[in-house]
């Protein structure tokens, strides 16, 4: 399960690239009930998306030359430059090399060896974000991509992923957990992308999940605000109801509406 106790391997970060920022606070807000606090002009625009005064992902403005629309998904690291040279090693790419972010912490974006960016997080003052697995944050992510053996050992190397499968309706799941945590500590999963046209269409990435009181609402909200509904709310046995979705501006998530954990 997805904490704020952070490990490393573990996501503690993401943040959300969009041309307008406004307008994906006015769409996050309605959708989640987010709030856009600047972190100051020495900032250069980024600032944080807040649920009740807690802290739930970041975001910024950016230009086409940045890149598209997207949200990043960023993983702790007890050493950022060590990390990044350990990712060149297994044939990733730094994107992004590793710099202090005012004190706050260290952060680089990485690329895996099939072109998929994510960040690395070495906490300073900020350690994370202040809530996930709760209404409205952060409660899964998934990686899908082309070559799942080939990501496994990757990110394994890299972050220190561990895998293990899991039976699901029509074969198995790949689960990943932070290494040596166990299955208790699962926090995404690993897709083949050939397993679903639309992903495969758009090219591998990583998908983050938010938890909603109630997916359908949530995708109806999304359309009604401009948002795209990729994939319809549907029922995973034992998981809950999710949705894919993309906001006004293309940046891909998805929605749940987790199952009740069995005793």
């Amino acid at each position: 399960m997805l904490t704020t106790r952070f490990v490393n391997g573990s996501p503690n970060w993401l943040d959300l690239g969009t041309p307008d920022i406004e307008g994906a606070t006015s769409f996050y807000h309605a959708l989640f009930g987010w709030r856009f606090q600047s972190a100051g002009p020495e900032a250069g625009g980024y600032g944080f998306f807040q649920l009740d005064g807690r802290t739930t992902a970041g975001g910024m403005q950016t230009t086409a030359e940045q890149g598209p629309p997207s949200w990043n998904v960023y993983f702790q690291s007890a050493d950022a430059e060590a990390t990044a040279k350990t990712a060149e090693q297994a044939h990733g790419t730094v994107l992004f090399r590793p710099m202090d972010v005012m004190g706050q912490g260290h952060m680089a974006i990485l690329a895996d060896p099939a072109g998929v960016p994510f960040g690395i997080w070495q906490p300073g003052q900020t350690k994370g974000v202040d809530v996930a697995n709760e209404q409205g944050s952060l409660c899964w992510v998934e990686l899908y991509t082309p070559d799942i053996a080939a990501a496994a050992a990757f990110y394994n190397k890299v972050l220190g992923h561990e895998t293990s499968a899991v039976p699901f309706p029509g074969g198995t799941y790949t689960c990943i957990n932070p290494a040596g945590a166990g299955e208790d500590a699962m926090f995404g999963g690993l897709v083949p992308l050939a397993d679903d046209p639309t992903e495969a269409e758009s090219g591998p990435y990583w998908l983050p999940y938010f938890e909603v009181s109630d997916t359908d609402a949530a995708v109806a909200k999304a359309q009604e605000r401009g948002g795209t509904v990729r994939m319809a709310a549907t029922d995973v046995p034992d998981v809950g109801r999710i949705a894919k979705l993309a906001d006004p501006y293309g940046a891909r998530f998805a929605v749940i509406r987790s199952a009740p954990q069995q005793a």
